[in-house]
């Protein structure tokens, strides 16, 4: 009886902690310039940064979908990242220095 007992409370607190867990994991989309196949790779390896599980951009309509552990990251710091490495996102324009630094298939036109 008592190890029945205890399995019943390991099984309780495994699915409370599952459930826990999926409440921090979120999925956002945000619009980021880049032109080429190169540009994908840069712009998906920016934004796995500590917490994205999954980062996808889609060259035709520029947006990036990722998923996120929110306890860990936001859509900000990702935001940054790729801004960083010399990709616009809405929120966050490349310093010019970084943008003139990619190669020339991924000189984006950018907006003032």
């Amino acid at each position: 009886m008592k190890s029945i007992k205890y399995i019943l409370i390991a099984i309780i607190v495994a699915f409370a902690a599952q459930l826990n867990a999926q409440k921090t994991v979120q999925t956002a989309s945000l619009k980021v310039s880049g032109n080429c196949e190169s540009c994908k790779i840069r712009i998906e390896k920016a934004a796995k940064t500590a917490g994205v599980t999954t980062a996808d951009w889609n060259q035709s309509t520029k947006m990036l979908k990722i998923t996120f552990d929110a306890s860990k990251t936001n859509v900000d710091k990702v935001s940054k990242a790729i801004a960083a490495v010399g990709h616009d996102t809405e929120k966050y324009k490349a310093d010019a220095k970084t943008y003139n630094a990619l190669p020339g298939c991924c000189k984006y036109p950018r907006g003032k």
